[in-house]
């Protein structure tokens, strides 16, 4: 049969639109189906920057480790970030000594106000009170301060090579451990600073992870009661993508009591939302790791699959954010 003018402009009408909805479906498919390519966290490199931090020997405020880890770390994010700021301040301790102490933020994407930040802090235990032996001395903290930050260290390493589609800032607390279990605020002074002066006037971030003790072997992670206060659906979030990716026997969905750490303070003053990995030992009276502020808190306790377990599944997170 054949078409008069009226039929032919109709036929062509349909026949493009069919074209134009079938390649957009397919697009869209496309769009779909594409998958974020996830950068590898090495945890050999994870465990190098843990390593290198113990080498200084303790970090305790005002020692000369804290003042060869501070230059160490300045030096190794000013590779890696697009900024890295350094916050100082004096402070008191409950000791009745007076201190300088020195925060770290490096920022990845700063313009972006799309952020998340990642904390620890990298200052060292002055005492250890839980030591048998040479109670007075100051530790190593390979875990208890090396741990978190050989961590994020590496994530930086990661962001550098592998642009991110969301601003990140690091954030690296000193003299958190300087405190006594008679006063709260004796503990964190760096992260209280912090929250009440931000680096940027009206800083704001969606939310933040504090990794704090993330290197022992065989560590559980459970859900600490300050974090799943004040953070429940980013503590879920990461939580349920660690279970995802194989590292259950990690990330475990047991609720725990809260407890006081740099995330106490941050969500008390600041608001943002913030939530602790952090190891919960069922065995000791502390419930933190055996080796807490002990002298046996040192490299030869620090497990590269756990490090791998919490460094791979927060990369996975901040990949994957939107």
């Amino acid at each position: 049969m054949a078409l008069n003018g009226n039929m032919k402009i109709k036929f062509l009408i349909i026949l493009f639109l069919s074209i134009y909805f079938g390649c957009q479906n397919e697009k869209n498919i496309q769009q779909e189906t594409k998958k974020i390519d996830i950068p590898v966290f090495n945890y050999d490199s994870a465990f190098s920057f843990i390593e290198k931090q113990v080498s200084f020997g303790p970090r305790n405020l005002s020692s000369e480790g804290s003042v060869l880890c501070l230059n160490y770390l300045k030096k190794k994010l000013n590779l890696y970030a697009d900024n890295v700021i350094i916050q100082t301040s004096k402070t008191k301790t409950y000791d009745n000594k007076e201190h300088d102490f020195f925060n770290i933020i490096a920022e990845f994407n700063p313009e972006n106000p799309n952020r998340i930040f990642l904390c620890a802090h990298w200052d060292t235990r002055h005492i250890a009170e839980n030591d048998p032996f040479e109670k007075n001395k100051p530790i190593i903290g390979a875990n208890d301060g090396g741990s978190g930050v050989g961590v994020l260290i590496e994530i930086a390493r990661i962001i550098k090579n592998n642009p991110i589609g969301i601003g990140v800032d690091i954030i690296l607390f000193d003299a958190e451990d300087h405190g006594t279990d008679s006063n709260v605020n004796s503990w964190c002074l760096g992260s209280q600073y912090w929250s009440k002066n931000p680096h940027k006037k009206n800083y704001w971030a969606k939310y933040g992870v504090l990794l704090d003790m993330v290197g022992g072997e065989n560590a559980q992670f459970t859900i600490e009661g300050g974090s799943y206060k004040y953070a429940e659906k980013y503590v879920e979030k990461i939580w349920n993508k660690g279970n995802e990716l194989g590292y259950g026997n990690y990330f475990v969905y047991d609720k725990t009591k809260e407890i006081i750490d740099d995330h106490f303070f941050i969500n008390r003053i600041i608001g943002i939302p913030t939530l602790d990995i952090i190891e919960y030992d069922y065995q000791t009276e502390s419930n933190f790791n055996k080796h807490w502020h002990t002298h046996k808190d040192e490299l030869s306790i620090i497990s590269k699959e756990t490090l791998n377990a919490v460094g791979e599944t927060l990369i996975n997170i901040i990949y994957n954010e939107k």
